[in-house]
């Protein structure tokens, strides 16, 4: 086999190889001689088939399995003699004209490989970067409005002889049909309805508000069109409504009675798991603005040609998503827009281009990073993000479990972030770091805001870009009310 490199433009790679035909003509040998010693013919003793016969019969085929291995196996040999890392499988581009005279012995086997490297990447001056992290204590006054909120919440009723207000909750019974006839899922006996808590489908609680124990109404009302039930969304629903019972809110005292009653020892140790909570959103807002802060500063300090064919699979992936979220709202770009005017398609496509080759570059400066700090996650961590990803799917565990074990880059994808957060630590613990007090608004306001974040592409440099578990997010039934 000879190699020679005929293009080395940036990270761009092209290798020219030639394996002789004498070569191929001996793995064409040795593969005929070892399928003489398995094939039956009739006429013939097993292994005793004449050579000639066999490249009569299976030549050509044989051959092209010859090829095909000998293909698979010089790109890795051409590609793992150099010094360099490829950013994804390289590209074969063989010349299929040829390939007649190929297959029949009588030229060179000669074939192009393309594909792009993975940029060398130096990491120094980590020590001078300076971010700041905001940061919000709760406060006393903060922790007692969660208190209220939660004696509202677990508020006791109590049932009254008046009709129904807002705020009042109704024991009901319904039976829900479409064009007159009963749907799946629209029969329900004691049902809780609270009115004005907007948990039912629009209009449905409103239409209940006057009524009295005992009293029977219909109830017409509009399924949202991106309801769970794809057989109800956007259709009009009659429901024949009977009221059993309306019960008044009675706020709940607030003391260690209530407290016990919510599991905690007393009022002052379910104030403290209040504050813990509360706090815990603060600390998870401020780790949000700090990781973000540090991506800013890595981004504006580290700046390398990265390839291409990944900021492809990633604005793929990015640009799916975008047209995914345009269906499902109705949105549709401006057709009349020049390409650089809001609303335009061009617009947009430059713009999440432009985050998308940010993602690569920061995941593959994380990557070296964490590569260097010899970073790694544990297949128990794997195990605790597998178990956090079956508690959103209550009822579906096992799917869950058997989509990960039938598709390891959806595994990858599990252990991508942990492996991100991990290599972010290290990071905070090299730069400097201020913590600025801010309001728990300012600290709010954005948090979750990741759009532009780092995506880390495997310590090994694998870049393979999985997807989280698509999961069914419809309703487990079709009561007229909301999740």
């Amino acid at each position: 086999m000879e190699v020679s490199e005929t293009r080395a433009d940036g990270l761009a790679r092209e290798l020219k190889v030639v394996v002789p035909a004498a070569t191929l003509d001996e793995r064409l040998t040795a593969y005929l001689d070892d399928l003489r010693q398995k094939v039956r013919l009739k006429g013939f003793r097993p292994g005793k088939v004449p050579m000639t016969h066999l490249r009569k019969m299976y030549g050509r085929s044989a051959m092209a399995e010859v090829i095909n291995d000998v293909l698979s196996e010089s790109v890795k040999d051409a590609v793992g003699q150099r010094d360099e890392k490829p950013a994804l499988q390289p590209d074969v581009d063989v010349d299929e004209a040829s390939m007649k005279a190929v297959i029949e012995g009588k030229t060179d086997l000669a074939f192009a490989i393309k594909y792009e490297v993975l940029p060398q990447i130096e990491v120094s001056g980590l020590d001078t970067i300076t971010i700041e992290r905001p940061v919000h204590e709760a406060s006393a006054d903060e922790v007692e409005r969660e208190l209220v909120g939660l004696a509202e919440n677990y508020r006791d009723y109590e049932p009254v002889e008046r009709p129904a207000k807002d705020g009042d909750r109704l024991k009901i019974d319904f039976v829900g049909r479409i064009d007159g006839e009963a749907f799946e899922g629209g029969l329900a006996e004691g049902i809780d309805i609270v009115i004005g808590a907007e948990r039912f489908i629009p209009g449905f609680e409103e239409q209940l508000a006057g009524a009295s124990a005992g009293e029977a109404r219909q109830v017409t009302v509009t399924f949202p069109q991106d309801y769970g039930a794809q057989h109800l969304a956007g259709r009009e629903a009659a429901f024949d409504v009977t009221v059993q019972e309306v019960a008044e809110p009675k706020l709940s005292e607030v003391d260690d009675a209530f407290a016990q009653k919510l599991g905690m020892d007393d009022l002052e140790a379910l104030r403290g798991a209040l504050r813990n909570q509360v706090q815990s959103t603060y600390d998870r807002a401020s780790r949000a603005k700090v990781k973000r802060a540090l991506l800013d500063a890595l981004d504006e300090r580290f700046a390398f040609e990265v390839p291409q064919k990944l900021v492809d699979t990633e604005f793929d992936t990015i640009w799916r998503q975008v047209e995914r979220d345009m269906a499902q709202d109705g949105a549709a770009f401006d057709a009349e827009a020049t390409p650089d005017a809001e609303g335009s398609e061009a617009k947009a496509r430059a713009e999440y281009r432009a985050i998308a080759s940010r993602r690569v570059r920061l995941g593959l400066l994380l990557s070296e990073v964490g590569g260097k700090a010899e970073v790694t996650v544990s297949d128990e961590e794997v195990q605790r993000a597998l178990q956090e990803r079956m508690r959103q799917f209550p009822g579906q565990e096992r799917e869950v479990v058997e989509f990960y074990r039938k598709n390891p880059q959806a595994v990858a994808s599990l252990r991508a972030p942990i492996y991100e957060d991990k290599v972010v630590d290290y990071l905070l613990e090299l730069i400097s770091v201020n913590n600025v007090a801010v309001s728990k608004e300012e600290l709010l306001k954005g948090a979750e805001d990741s759009d532009d974040a780092a995506h880390d592409h495997g310590h090994h440099h694998d870049h393979d870009h999985s997807h989280d578990h698509d999961h069914d997010h419809g309703h487990s039934h079709d009561h007229p009310h909301e999740h």
